[in-house]
């Protein structure tokens, strides 16, 4: 048993040491015919990164030949294949202007968008890539509504719009967390204007109820009735949005307070 996990071991390591040999050679002093056949091999089983080499080494010498347009092709999706997702959208996008009228100048289009895609960082980072993402993946699909590659450009639009919500939302909530809840109140109104039919507003309208509540609390007698009572307003709004609201019990928990505040507040 032992021998012959050995042995296979042994044909791994001369399998690779060979296949690298033959690489190496191939790389520094194959002929640009057998490059080209070389790359295309390795580019069909997977092996991207040595595909790449080599179609970098034999592009200059099919400019103007019929076989430039195909290896320039290969060419930008090996980056994308080896994440390099910067050069991969370049060289789609120097695909496109090289050759408009191909019949993969479109797939060339949304790979170019696709990648940009890829480089959309998290949310909580600046979304300057995001942005540049959702222009191109547009033009995409305003420009080709019908192709195969639109309802994924679409996919990729709605995520990154939920991406970019994410993040207003988050700032929103920070107003909340370092208790400016007049900013938080004003940031969170915004947000839902900008953003009606956003996946937080749910979440974002509890925060406004709970900023509107601290104030609420803490403002001075003359005032403390008026904006306890107004608490209520915003909790039928939550309510008819979202009857089944996941914040009912912290919602009713705070209006029993407010409700015992304004009764004893009336009394005095």
């Amino acid at each position: 048993m032992f021998n012959a996990i050995k042995f296979s071991f042994t044909l791994i390591f001369f399998s690779v040491l060979f296949s690298c040999n033959e690489y190496q050679k191939i790389l520094n002093k194959a002929t640009i015919s057998d490059k080209n056949k070389a790359a295309e091999k390795y580019y069909k089983n997977g092996e991207y990164r040595r595909a790449l080499n080599l179609f970098e080494q034999i592009i200059p010498s099919y400019k103007g030949k019929p076989q430039h347009q195909r290896i320039v092709f290969f060419f930008a999706n090996c980056y994308f294949q080896t994440n390099d997702y910067y050069l991969a959208s370049y060289q789609f996008e120097n695909f496109v202007k090289s050759y408009p009228k191909s019949n993969r100048a479109i797939e060339a289009l949304f790979m170019q968008a696709k990648s940009q895609y890829m480089l959309s960082p998290r949310y909580s980072l600046e979304q300057k890539e995001t942005h540049k993402a959702m222009d191109l993946l547009q033009i995409f699909i305003d420009k080709y509504p019908n192709s195969e590659f639109a309802e994924e450009a679409n996919v990729y639009i709605q995520e990154l719009q939920v991406k970019l919500e994410k993040k207003d939302f988050e700032i929103s909530k920070q107003y909340y967390t370092i208790r400016d809840y007049r900013a938080a109140i004003n940031s969170i109104d915004n947000f839902i204007a900008n953003n009606p039919g956003t996946i937080y507003r749910e979440e974002a309208l509890f925060y406004k109820f709970l900023s509107s509540y601290e104030i609420a609390i803490n403002s001075i007698i003359s005032k403390k009735i008026d904006r306890l009572e107004s608490l209520n307003k915003i909790y039928e709004t939550i309510k008819r949005y979202y009857p089944e609201t996941i914040f009912e019990t912290s919602l009713i928990e705070k209006l029993e307070i407010a409700g015992k505040e304004i009764e004893m507040l009336k009394q005095i």
